[in-house]
């Protein structure tokens, strides 16, 4: 009886057991609907987002590669313009043929009063040289494409060196940072003069050939420190000058006081009068701290700012357009129009290969043209909602006028994602009355002043920098008291957040700013 009863057992957990992987399977296979929300990016709306944070040098970079990877894409032709030129060109060739044969009668006559009064040889000459003048008279512009660092391995050529220092020399020369400095240790050049020229010198060597460079121009030139580089260039000055004698006293002795501006130390430790000191320090303030500035070639890396935007101010009404950067105007090629229609109508498999190919590049010339006129449609949309909120700074230009503007704010007021308005301001700028200014620019926080009013941070940097150019530098004013003079406009601000501030202007602490 037991034994049947544990095999009935058995059986029956067998069962469950079966049963249980039988659901198990048809869960695992049983198909599940469920809704699902995802977002995915369309190819149009990639190259929107592309276009949106070009600003107008890169947008016209951007179209003519794509000018040149899309031939379905072509430049519209103004053919008014074609058969204007054309009537301009041969009127001016007509105009050209009396000219040459007027001034040919000139010359003609010119040459045979001549005859009269010059030898054959001296109206030889005469001739050669005046038919090789310009017509009109051209201004020739030399253009000097000697880089900074040439001109210094020119100044090492004319120092009477040998192999071994000039080599010493170019590689000193080479590690001049663009401020005119040698920062690199000596020993660090000599174990580098070892390893890539198996050149085995001493650090003595080596500043030697460093001396000789500190006598080329610009005065201080590959100088090790800030005192060095003050130090070369007062000895060359008159050393015999009483200012010019008392600034090498204080760079010499006394640099670090000097940099902190402690002139009262300075005075009792050199004996110094007020008028010295006052002489001595204007003597030091004369000498170039970054002689590297004086490199032509970094002018050449400015780079040019082409406005995005024009803004104009006529009877109190702001006008705002968007500048193009460039005369392209963009057209789908009527050639691939036709070629399309003609292979679509073909039986060809090859054609009808190359009518998809066709098709493919008309959509991306369409899409592109698209982009193109919604980026305008968008950038204007956004720059109305910036003047609308900063009108007062336009029309005035006063920085204390800003108020305060987030990016949520263009949001909430022109239904745009923050994203799309990120890329809009992005490197874009505006011409104004008032100069040209990054978007940026017109966007901060806000604090709350004591009468609960929102106050822009640019408008409270603008006091502290306002503060800071009109009070006296003999007894410039501290955080503590920038603090307390701005409470009385009704601005209560703290005495760190006021440093902070004051760092972002790049303005020292009071003490430094101090002068006598």
């Amino acid at each position: 009886m037991l034994d049947s009863k544990k095999c009935k057992n058995n059986r029956k957990i067998n069962f469950i057991i079966y049963l249980t992987i039988i659901f198990v399977f048809t869960m695992a296979i049983k198909q599940i609907q469920q809704l699902k929300l995802s977002q995915r990016i369309t190819p149009q709306q990639l190259l929107l987002m592309q276009l949106l944070k070009l600003p107008n040098l890169l947008l016209e970079q951007r179209i003519k590669e794509e000018l040149e990877t899309n031939p379905a894409l072509e430049e519209a032709l103004d053919f008014s313009e074609d058969i204007e030129d054309s009537n301009n060109e041969a009127n001016d060739n007509e105009l050209q043929d009396e000219n040459d044969q007027i001034e040919a009668e000139i010359v003609d006559e010119k040459d045979t009063i001549l005859e009269d009064f010059m030898d054959q040889e001296s109206l030889d000459d005469y001739k050669t040289e005046t038919h090789n003048q310009p017509e009109e008279p051209t201004q020739k512009i030399i253009s000097d494409q000697t880089n900074f660092y040439h001109q210094l391995e020119e100044q090492l050529l004319m120092s009477n060196l040998n192999e071994q220092e000039l080599l010493i020399g170019q590689y000193l020369i080479g590690c001049i940072d663009d401020d005119g400095y040698i920062r690199r240790e000596l020993d660090l050049i000599q174990n580098d003069l070892l390893l890539t020229y198996a050149l085995k010198v001493s650090t003595n060597d080596i500043e030697a050939i460093l001396k000789v460079i500190q006598t080329f121009e610009p005065a201080g030139i590959a100088s090790r420190t800030l005192q060095e580089c003050l130090l070369i260039q007062l000895e060359r000055k008159q050393p015999k000058l009483k200012e010019t004698y008392h600034a090498v006293n204080i760079i010499k002795k006394m640099m670090s006081e000097f940099s902190k501006k402690h002139y009262e130390k300075i005075q009792l430790k050199l004996n110094l009068t007020n008028e010295d000191l006052k002489d001595a320090l204007l003597e030091i303030t004369h000498l170039n701290p970054k002689p590297g500035s004086a490199n032509d070639s970094n002018l050449n890396q400015a780079i040019d700012i082409v406005p995005d935007f024009n803004l104009n101010i006529k009877n109190e009404e702001i006008e705002l357009s968007l500048i193009q950067g460039f005369d392209i105007d963009l057209v789908i090629s009527k050639d691939y129009i036709a070629m399309l229609k003609q292979y679509e109508t073909s039986k060809s498999k090859l054609e009808k290969e190359a009518s998809g190919f066709i098709k493919n590049k008309i959509e991306s010339a369409k899409w592109f043209i698209e982009a193109l006129q919604l980026r305008n449609q968008t950038m204007i949309l956004v720059m109305n909602a910036i003047v609308e909120i900063q009108t007062d700074f336009f029309l005035t230009g006063d920085e204390t006028t800003l108020k305060p503007m987030t990016l949520k704010l263009i949001e909430e007021k022109i239904n745009l994602s923050i994203s799309t308005i990120s890329r809009v301001i992005n490197s874009k700028y505006i011409l104004t009355p008032c100069g040209t200014f990054l978007l940026k620019f017109f966007f901060s926080d806000a604090m709350t002043d004591d009468k609960g009013d929102h106050v822009s941070t640019k408008k409270i940097k603008k006091l502290i920098q306002n503060q800071i150019q009109t009070t006296d530098n003999i007894k410039p004013l501290t955080d503590e008291e920038m603090k307390e003079a701005i409470h009385k406009q009704g601005i209560t601000i703290a005495r760190r957040t006021i440093a902070k501030y004051r760092k972002q202007l790049n303005a020292p602490v009071a003490r430094l700013r101090k002068s006598i």
